[in-house]
């Protein structure tokens, strides 16, 4: 049971960076003004502090921070090592 909440929060997790990196896209949401704007704050505090210790390593590659996408697939494959020892 603990397992399964466990998956399911990282689940969560994966998605509200998904969407968060989504909506950098939109000048919108960085304009401070704003809905958009509004709900991009909210998600970056919770999602900054976690994406920030993979945005010291990699850098911008061609205009493009990877930095979300590596931390989805590093937060996956530690959940997938979880289910595996468990």
């Amino acid at each position: 049971m603990l397992l399964y909440i466990l998956i399911r929060l990282v689940d969560l997790y994966s998605l509200v960076i998904f969407v968060w990196a989504i909506l950098s896209w939109f000048p919108a949401s960085r304009s401070g003004r704003g809905v958009l704007a509004q709900v991009y704050r909210a998600l970056g505090k919770v999602v900054d502090p976690y994406v920030g210790l993979f945005r010291r390593f990699i850098h911008p590659m061609g205009g493009i921070d990877w930095s979300p996408f590596i931390a989805m697939i590093v937060l996956q494959l530690v959940m997938r090592l979880l289910i595996y020892l468990f």
